[in-house]
Formats: C-alpha cells, structure tokens, sequence
C-alpha cells in the first residue's frame, strides 16, 4: 500500500503517462505508482512522501500569504510601512530550515542513490551467472540480444521472474532513453558507451516502456514491452527463439521467395535462409511478437499487410522502404511473415 497521498499522485502520473503513451499502449498498466519490482516500489514510497513534505510546505507558505496580505494590507490613511533591515533570526531562519529540509530530503535519497537491485533487504544478491541481455537503441526500435542463449529479437525483452537480469544498454545511432515505469529502471543508452542496470520482479505480466529521451520523428513510437515469465516458460521461450525461419507452405512460399528477392535481405535476419542483414529487426520469428513497428500497430496479419503495403504512412521516418508491390505479393509477403511464429 502506498498510502492516502497515492491517488493524487497516481491522477497526476496517469496525466504525464496519457502524454508520453500512444493511444492503443495507454490500456497497458504503466503507471510508477503501480510499482512491480522492489526498486521501483522504492521510488515510488520516496517520490510519496517528498510529494508530502512539499504539499505541507506548499500549504504553510499560501497560509502565511494569505495571512499577512489580509493583516497587513494597506489601509486608508496609513503611511508607507517601515521597512526591516538586518533581521538576523529571521535571516537564520530561513537559511537554516531549508538547508535542514533538504539534507532530511538528501537523507531519504541516500539508500537509493547508486545502489542496485541486488543491495540488501530488497533483491536477493545477484549471482555471477545471472542472465544477461543487451539491449540496442535504434531509430526507432529495440534490438535485444541474449548471448548466452544465442537469442536475438526486438521491440519485447521476455525475462524470467524472480531472478535478477542483467542489462546492458548501448546505442546505435543517437541518444535514447530506456525506461520501465513499473520495474523502475530508467537509463540512458549513450552511442560510444555502455551502461547496465539491472530488472528484477516477481509478478509475471507485460509491462510497457518508452523511450524517454527525444531521438526523433518517431520517438514516440519506440516502446519497449518486458514480458516477465515463469522461468519453464521463459526457458520454452528461448529453445522456440533458437530455431531458424520455419519453412513455408502454401502462398506463405511466394511470399519467401519475394522476401529473398526483395532487398528485405539488405537490412534484416531470417535465421535458416540467406538474410542475414542486420540494420533492422531480426524477423526469423517476426509473427510471434505482439506489435509491429515497435509498438506502432498490434501484430496481425491484416495490420502486416498495412504494415508491408506502406510503411511511411503508418510509420513516417522510419527506414522501412515501400516497394510498391503489387496487392497479391503484399497478401503473399504478410503471411509469410505473420507466418514465421
């Protein structure tokens, strides 16, 4: 329980939310002060009762307002007030309190400022062998890769619950910003430079993050969704990964063959066929992923038939390209595609 300050600052989270969200993400539980992990369940307590200690400062500062316009206002007749110089208690006052406020404020920071989810009474100690991901900022989407379980995917980090992961976060291009309202974990990802941090829960479910650092045109379409699963179905989840494109059947086969011929093989990687291309997502399991576009649409195979059809109108900016197939080689490609779980 947060406490009787949780509403108003969960109507004032859900405000800046509704602004950073897209419309279809907003139905996603992403709100801080729903807090899923430990750290972020910190956060939120310390953000509470700093949000309580400037309410009461708030309210005695408007009170004394108040207070001395209505005592001391001008009256008819009266003259100019004389003024005060050189008042040292009050001078004292003033400097002192807040330097004491702020150093109790300092104080309750402390515990939370450069530890990690691993630092007592809050998540078990992580262990050397700990699962570790990197994640890879690019305009406008997430490359995640598990190395050691030969996994690389985009756009949805599946961690097992209960354990401490390990993430490192690198970028491709310009700044971004990686950030889980709900597991606390908000970093920088910084081209030339590695920062980690570390995602620790215990409660199984999909939780949604933006970037939270402007990259561009399409910053607002970079979400990022942590799938956190029972480790057996979290494990199930890497060996399916693992596998390579599954062959196709029926029209699916035409669709192959125009992704192999197409340029798609420039830019991206269908595991068990000559794409290999690595400046967009890995699509060997494309059809099994919640969203296209990072977010921008739901993943079905109608919206991967809008996706393949024209890109630039679902997603201006981006560096899909549209190749202007013809309505039966679109239709081919999407169920290829939607195809490849």
């Amino acid at each position: 329980m947060l406490g009787k300050h949780a509403l108003p600052a969960a109507l004032l989270g859900a405000i800046t939310l509704r602004l950073l969200f897209p419309p279809h993400a907003r139905a996603q539980p992403s709100s801080p002060f729903a807090p899923a992990s430990p750290e972020a369940s910190a956060i939120a307590q310390l953000f509470l009762i700093t949000l309580g200690i400037a309410g009461v400062i708030f309210l005695l500062v408007q009170g004394l307002l108040l207070y001395m316009v209505a005592r001391f206002r001008a009256r008819p007749g009266a003259g100019a007030p004389r003024p005060v110089f050189g008042y040292r208690p009050l001078e004292i006052g003033w400097t002192v309190g807040p330097a004491l406020l702020l150093a109790g404020v300092f104080g309750l920071m402390l515990p939370l400022m450069g530890s990690d989810p691993g630092a007592a009474d809050r998540v078990p100690s992580p262990p050397a062998e700990a699962l570790a991901v990197t994640v890879i900022g690019h305009q406008w989407w997430w490359e995640l890769r598990y190395p050691t379980l030969d996994v690389v995917t985009a756009n949805e980090l599946h961690i097992p619950v209960g354990e401490p992961v390990r993430v490192r976060l690198e970028s491709a291009d310009v700044i971004h910003s990686f950030w889980l309202p709900r597991l606390g974990g908000k970093l920088d990802v910084i081209p030339g430079r590695t920062n980690q941090l570390w995602l620790y829960t215990e409660a199984p479910g999909v939780y949604l993050g933006p970037c939270a650092e402007f990259c561009g045109l399409q910053h607002a379409w970079m979400l990022l969704r942590v799938i956190a699963q029972p480790r057996a179905d979290f494990l199930a989840w890497a060996a399916q990964q693992r596998q390579p494109a599954a062959p196709p059947s029926g029209a699916a086969q035409r669709g192959q063959q125009l992704f192999l011929e197409q340029t798609c093989v420039n830019c991206h990687t269908l595991r068990g066929t000559p794409a290999q291309g690595t400046v967009g997502p890995d699509l060997t399991h494309v059809g099994s992923r919640q969203t296209l576009g990072a977010g921008v649409l739901e993943n079905t195979p109608a919206n991967m038939y809008r996706w393949l059809q024209d890109p630039q109108a679902v997603k201006p900016g981006s560096l899909m390209p549209t190749f202007y197939l013809s309505d039966a080689d679109t239709a081919a490609l999407a169920a290829y595609l939607a195809g490849l779980k």
